[in-house]
C-alpha cells in the first residue's frame, strides 16, 4: 500500500529543502562521457567508474577517440569495473553507431538512446535528466529499495516504480528524485544497516527495517 500523494510531496519538500541542487555523482566532461559513464556504473559503484576514468577520460573523451583507443585499450583502463568485457564492446559499439548514425553527438531522444547498444531504459534516463535536464526519473536498486521502504510505490520493476512517481510528482521534483533518493539509499537508508538515527524523514517511515 503507498502512502497519500500529500505525505509523498512532504517527503520530497523534506529532500529538497536539505539538498536543492543534488549532483550526480558520476564525473563526466561532456554528454559523451556521462553516457560511457553511466554505462559503466551498472552493478558498479560511482566511486570504482570515477577512479577507472579518471584516465580514460582524458584520452578518450569523443566517440572518434574511444574508437581510436580500441577495444583491447579500453579493457585495460575499465578492467577494475564489474563485467568490464562487456561494458567495453558496448562502448565500442555505441561509440560506432554515435559517430555513423549522430556524427558523434548524444542525440536527445529516448529511443535513439535506447537504441545504442548497452543502453537501457535507466542509463537513457538518467542521460535525459542530467545532460538536457529533463523531468525523466531513472530507477535503480537504491530507488526501488527507497520507494517501498517509504511506501512511495507497490511497484515490482524499475518502470512501475517510475511510473508510479511519475503520477504524483511535480516537474521540478522529478527532476532531482532520483539524485536525493540515490543518495538518501547510497549514505543514509543503506540495504543493510539503514542510519535511521540521522534520516531526515525517519517520522514519516513505517518501514519494519527501521531501526529507532
Amino acid at each position: 500500500m503507498t502512502r497519500p500523494t500529500a505525505e509523498i510531496l512532504e517527503i520530497m519538500e523534506i529532500f529538497n529543502k536539505k539538498d536543492p541542487n543534488p549532483r550526480c555523482e558520476l564525473d563526466y566532461h561532456n554528454a559523451y562521457t556521462l553516457l560511457v559513464a553511466v554505462v559503466l556504473s551498472a552493478q558498479s559503484t560511482d566511486k570504482g567508474v570515477n577512479k577507472a576514468t579518471a584516465d580514460l577520460f582524458k584520452i578518450a573523451d569523443t566517440p572518434q577517440k574511444m574508437l581510436s583507443l580500441g577495444l583491447d585499450n579500453l579493457k585495460n583502463y575499465i578492467k577494475t569495473i564489474g563485467l568490464y568485457n562487456n561494458k567495453a564492446k558496448n562502448i565500442i559499439a555505441l561509440s560506432q553507431e554515435l559517430q555513423d548514425k549522430y556524427q558523434g553527438n548524444i542525440p536527445h531522444s529516448r529511443e535513439a538512446l535506447e537504441n545504442l547498444p548497452g543502453v537501457g531504459r535507466k542509463t537513457a534516463n538518467v542521460v535525459l535528466n542530467v545532460w538536457f535536464g529533463e523531468a525523466a526519473l531513472a530507477v535503480d536498486t537504491h530507488v526501488m529499495r527507497i520507494s517501498r521502504r517509504l511506501e512511495l510505490s507497490n511497484g515490482k520493476t524499475p518502470l512501475e516504480i517510475e511510473k508510479d512517481l511519475l503520477k504524483v510528482l511535480p516537474d521540478n521534483y522529478i527532476k532531482n528524485a532520483n539524485h536525493w533518493l540515490v543518495l538518501f539509499g547510497r549514505y543514509i537508508c543503506k540495504a543493510q544497516k539503514p542510519d535511521c538515527a540521522n534520516c531526515p524523514v525517519t517520522a514519516l517511515c513505517h518501514s519494519p527495517d527501521k531501526r529507532i
